[in-house]
C-alpha cells in the first residue's frame, strides 16, 4: 500500500482539496440543549434504530471539538465538511435565535481557520426541527421560507468565513427515504409525499441560493447522492431507467434548468399530480450554482426479479425507495461493505462523466465516500485494510475521470469519526477514527495514517 500511497500522491494536482466529512445529528451529542429534531422523533419509536441508540452522547462533539479539529490537522487536510444543527440555531425552525447554538458554530469556524483549514458548511443534514414537522415538513408549502430565514441566520454570521457552502445534503434520502420509505426520519412511508418532499427540498435550495448570494456567500453548491444503475438483464433496464430517474434526474434537471424529467412524471401520475408543481419555481431551481457536490458510495446493480435473489440488501436498496418501479430483485456483487454495498470504484468514473453530460460547465467535489468495515484490532492498532483499499480504489478512479476530462476539484472522506450510523445506529462505523462508546476516546485507524501519508506526500504549492 506504500507504493499506492506514493503513486496517488504524485497524481493529486497542487490544488485538489482533500478533506474529511461529518454532519451535525450524527456526532454532536447535547440534544438536550438544542430544539428537538425529527431524527429524535423517530428513535423514540422502538425498532427505529437498530441497536436503540439516540442522540446522547453520539460523539460528544460540542464538548469535544477542539480534540476533534486537531484530528484533522494530524490528518493533514485542506477543508472539513461539517454540517449545522437547525434546531441548535433556530430551536422551533423560525423565530428566535439560540445564541448559544449560533456560538459554537462561530468557535468551531475560527478553531478551523486558526488551524488553516478550510470550513465547508452544509445547511441542511436531515436535522429538521420537530416544529416543522408538525406543520408537515417537508410536505408543508411554507417550508421553504423557513429555510430561507435559517440560511439568513448563517449567512449573516459567518459568509465572511465560509469557504463553501451546501445548501443540502442527500435530499434524495430526506425525501425517498424518510417520506416514500420508513427507513429514515420521518418514517413517513407515503410514495406521494415522497414526490412531494423531493421538490419543496428543491425549492427550499433555490431559496437558500438566493439568501446567500444575497450576503455575498463564497462557492455555493449542493450535495447530491449520485450513482450508476446497472441492469444485469434487458427485463431490468425499464426498472434502471426509472431508478436513475429518481435517484440522479429528478434533481440534475432542474438544476440544469430542463424542469422535472417528463418521464418520471408520466411514471408516477398514478401516484401524484404532480399539483404542487409552480414554473416559476422551477426558474429559481435554475439559478447557477458554483460547483456540485456528489456523495458517491456504491452503484446500483438489478436483475429481473427471481424468488433465489434478495429484493433489498441495505439503505438506498429497497424498492419502496423508488416508488413507481417495476419489481426488480438488488443484486450486488462482492465484495460487499457490511452495508451490503457493492464496492465498484469503476462505476464512480462511470457516475462522475454521466452526471458531466448532464450537468455540464459547473466543477465538482466528492462530497463524502468511504465504508462500512468491520475494524478488528491486531496488536492494539485498528487494522481496517479494507477500508484503506476503499478509498485507494477510489482516489484513484476519482483521479483517473480527472485526468480523463471531468473537472473535479477535490474529495471528502466520509467520515471523520465512527458515529451514529441514522437507523443502523453505532452498529455500522464508517471513520477513520474509532469512538469508544463509553470513553469517547479516539483512535486512529490504518487509514486515518492513509490519509496522513497521502497528504505528507502529496506535491505542495
Amino acid at each position: 500500500m506504500l507504493v499506492k500511497i506514493d503513486e496517488l500522491a504524485r497524481r493529486l494536482p497542487v490544488d485538489f482539496r482533500i478533506g474529511a466529512a461529518t454532519s451535525a445529528w450524527q456526532i454532536e451529542g447535547s440534544s438536550q440543549i438544542r430544539g428537538r429534531s425529527i431524527w429524535e422523533d423517530f428513535a423514540a419509536i422502538p425498532g427505529n434504530i437498530r441497536d436503540g441508540a439516540g442522540a446522547d452522547p453520539a460523539c460528544d462533539h460540542i464538548n469535544r471539538w477542539k480534540e476533534d479539529l486537531d484530528l484533522l490537522s494530524w490528518l493533514g487536510v485542506d477543508s472539513y465538511r461539517f454540517s449545522v444543527s437547525w434546531p441548535r440555531v433556530l430551536p422551533k425552525g423560525t423565530g428566535k435565535v439560540d445564541d448559544a447554538g449560533l456560538g459554537f458554530y462561530d468557535r468551531l469556524i475560527d478553531g478551523l481557520l486558526e488551524r488553516d483549514i478550510e470550513p465547508v458548511l452544509t445547511i441542511y443534514h436531515w436535522d429538521l426541527p420537530s416544529d416543522l414537522q408538525s406543520k408537515g415538513g417537508w410536505n408543508w408549502e411554507g417550508i421553504s421560507d423557513s429555510f430561507a430565514e435559517y440560511t439568513e441566520v448563517l449567512a449573516k454570521k459567518f459568509a465572511d468565513r465560509v469557504s463553501m457552502w451546501a445548501t443540502l445534503n442527500e435530499p434524495y434520502c430526506a425525501a425517498f427515504l424518510g417520506y416514500a420509505d420508513k427507513v429514515m426520519a420521518p418514517g413517513k412511508g407515503n410514495p406521494a409525499s415522497g414526490f412531494e418532499a423531493a421538490y419543496r427540498l428543491l425549492v427550499a435550495h433555490a431559496k437558500s441560493v438566493e439568501v446567500l448570494r444575497q450576503h455575498k456567500a463564497r462557492n455555493v453548491g449542493v450535495a447530491l447522492n449520485l450513482t450508476t444503475f446497472i441492469a444485469e438483464d434487458a427485463g431490468a433496464q425499464a426498472a434502471a431507467n426509472q431508478m436513475d430517474g429518481i435517484m440522479n434526474r429528478l434533481w440534475l434537471d432542474p438544476l440544469a434548468g430542463r424542469g422535472l424529467p417528463t418521464d418520471i412524471v408520466e411514471k408516477t401520475r398514478n401516484i401524484t399530480d404532480w399539483s404542487f408543481v409552480n414554473e416559476s419555481d422551477l426558474a429559481s431551481i435554475a439559478a447557477p450554482i458554483d460547483w456540485l457536490g456528489i456523495n458517491y458510495y456504491n452503484p446500483q446493480r438489478i436483475a429481473s426479479p427471481r424468488t433465489s435473489e434478495k429484493t433489498g440488501v441495505g439503505n438506498g436498496q429497497r424498492l419502496d425507495a423508488y416508488p413507481g418501479t417495476p419489481p426488480i430483485a438488488f443484486v450486488p456483487k462482492g465484495p460487499l461493505t457490511e452495508m451490503g454495498w457493492e464496492v465498484d470504484p469503476s462505476s464512480l468514473i462511470t457516475t462522475l462523466k454521466t452526471t458531466q453530460q448532464r450537468f455540464p460547465g459547473v466543477p465538482f467535489y466528492i462530497t463524502e465516500n468511504g465504508g462500512a468495515f468491520p475494524d478488528p484490532i491486531v496488536n492494539g492498532e485498528i487494522d481496517d485494510q479494507d477500508r484503506v483499499n476503499y478509498y485507494a480504489g477510489h482516489l484513484d478512479a476519482a483521479l483517473t475521470a480527472r485526468e480523463e476530462g471531468v473537472d473535479l476539484r477535490g474529495y471528502f472522506a466520509w467520515s471523520l469519526l465512527d458515529n451514529l450510523e441514522w437507523a443502523e445506529g453505532w452498529t455500522k462505523r464508517f471513520g477513520l477514527f474509532h469512538v469508544d462508546r463509553e470513553t469517547q476516546k479516539r483512535t486512529a485507524k490504518r487509514s486515518a495514517n492513509f490519509f496522513r501519508e497521502l497528504n505528507a506526500r502529496r506535491p505542495k504549492a
